[in-house]
Formats: structure tokens, C-alpha cells, sequence
């Protein structure tokens, strides 16, 4: 059964950068502490990211995934191919101006391929919506500066 974990957040930074960070995928690793490794395997026409490789390691797992990413002018969504632990995922952001900054939407629904006691599974959602949140905020930080 898929767990979904959602947020809402603002950012003090224009859309155009929160979706520069969101589309520069191979920077993931540097702001985003679960992401070990992100290699863009395939392209859009338009050079936007379609086929992502991942590294990841939460709750004492690794995970290798691969995602296909689709991209409008205010979304990041992505889905899974494969993976060694998870059977499903889907997640994306919607950013949305707010006075000079941005109001953020994260989503992420989820499934392992092994069950596992339901502590750990919040435990790493947690994981995923603070670094949704404060990752995503310190990037936009730190490229505006």
C-alpha cells in the first residue's frame, strides 16, 4: 500500500530559481542529504532532464533508482522505473509566485517492495518532506547570494 507524505512551504526566492535548483537534478547530492549520487541518463528535447539515475540512502538503506521526469513551467514531477526498494513512487513540486518569493507544493507517494515497520516507514518520510523543505530553502539561499 502506497504511503503519501505531502507539504506546503515559501521560499524567499522568484520561481525561476526554485526551478532551476528543481531541474538541475546532478546537484541533488549537494542539498538534498539522502541523494548520494544523480546522473541525467536521457534528455527532453528542450535539454530539461528525462531519465534520472539515483543513489539514495535513508533509514539505513541504499537505493538505486531510476525516474522518468516531466516539467512545466511551474512543476517537477517524477515517477519510477525501477529501484531496488520500492515498488512505486511519485513525487513533484509545484511552485507558485508569492509576493517576491515562491509558495511550494511537495508530494510524494510511495512503496516498498518489503514491508517494514511502520516507525521506520515515517521516519523516512519525515526525512523526505524536511529535506523537501529545508534543503530545497538553504539551496535557494545560497544561489542567491
Amino acid at each position: 500500500m502506497p504511503v503519501n507524505a505531502k507539504t506546503e512551504f515559501d521560499i524567499d526566492a522568484p520561481p525561476a530559481v526554485i526551478m532551476e535548483i528543481l531541474m538541475d537534478v546532478e546537484a541533488l547530492p549537494d542539498w538534498s542529504g539522502p541523494h548520494k549520487k544523480a546522473e541525467i541518463v536521457d534528455e527532453h528535447e528542450d535539454g530539461s532532464p528525462k531519465t534520472v539515475k539515483l543513489e539514495l540512502q535513508a533509514v539505513g538503506m541504499t537505493d538505486h533508482q531510476l525516474l522518468n521526469y516531466t516539467w512545466t513551467e511551474n512543476t517537477c514531477t517524477w515517477d519510477l522505473i525501477e529501484a531496488d526498494q520500492l515498488s512505486h513512487q511519485h513525487g513533484q513540486y509545484t511552485v507558485t509566485a508569492k509576493g517576491k518569493g515562491s509558495h511550494i507544493a511537495f508530494e510524494l507517494e510511495v512503496d516498498l517492495k518489503i514491508k517494514l515497520p511502520g516507525l521506520i516507514v515515517k521516519q523516512a518520510q519525515k526525512t523526505a518532506l524536511n529535506t523537501a523543505q529545508k534543503g530545497l530553502k538553504e539551496e535557494a539561499k545560497r544561489r542567491l547570494a
